[in-house]
């Protein structure tokens, strides 16, 4: 059996099917030759959801829906930015390689074949890309879903590598909103000593400081 790429349930999404490509293959036996069909499908929802399958049978009916089945177990989650990708990327799946680049709202897809199959069903509108080595289809479909997989939220990404901020004291929240409903000037210093200080300047120029700790 073969493994889930992914556990995203798809009975909640309104996905759409659409067929990449049929291959007739003939394997010959002792008694003559035996044809048998294989078809390459992918499906997604149009908002970040997308995978593809490879079925394999003796009609094309029957491949189809193999493939269709193996496609929705399949689907991954993508980052998207907008109406295209955050950034550029470039991936390598065999002997074909698939280089994406965002571009900017009203370019359109820039792409054929399989790869702006995927593109169309995973709903990005704006992309440049560039496929190269290879020409196989399954290959190149397969290279264009690995590239996307690989996307990630930039802004999330930041956030893990600086860390999770600290939250702010409830008092000092309470005398910042304080001071911006107050004409007097105030002005808030959050230092790295573990301390934060509000600063409270009166019209007469007299100063009153008070100073909460955060935690540490």
């Amino acid at each position: 059996m073969r493994e889930r790429l992914s556990n995203i349930d798809a009975t909640g999404l309104a996905l759409s099917d659409k067929l990449i490509n049929i291959n007739r293959v003939a394997k010959v036996m002792k008694g003559g030759k035996r044809l048998s069909f294989s078809a390459l499908v992918v499906t997604g929802d149009g908002n970040g959801h997308v995978g593809i399958g490879l079925g394999k049978a003796n009609e094309v009916p029957v491949a189809i829906t193999k493939a269709n089945a193996i496609a929705r177990r399949n689907l991954i989650k993508v980052s998207l930015a907008g109406s295209s990708i955050p950034y550029e990327t470039k991936v390598k799946f065999g002997a074909a390689e698939v280089f994406l680049k965002p571009a900017a709202p009203g370019t359109g897809i820039i792409a054929g074949g399989s790869v702006r199959a995927v593109l169309e069903a995973v709903g990005i509108k704006d992309i440049l890309t560039k496929s190269m080595g290879s020409p196989n289809r399954i290959n190149v479909a397969k290279a264009t879903i690995l590239a996307l997989s690989r996307l990630k939220d930039p802004k999330q990404e930041l956030a893990k590598r600086r860390g999770t901020p600290k939250e702010e004291n409830p008092a000092v929240v309470d005398i910042i909103n304080l001071c911006l409903r107050q004409s007097d000037q105030c002005l808030y210093e959050a230092k790295n000593t573990g301390r934060d200080r509000v600063i409270l300047e009166n019209p007469d120029g007299t100063k009153k400081i008070s100073e909460f700790g955060t935690g540490k």
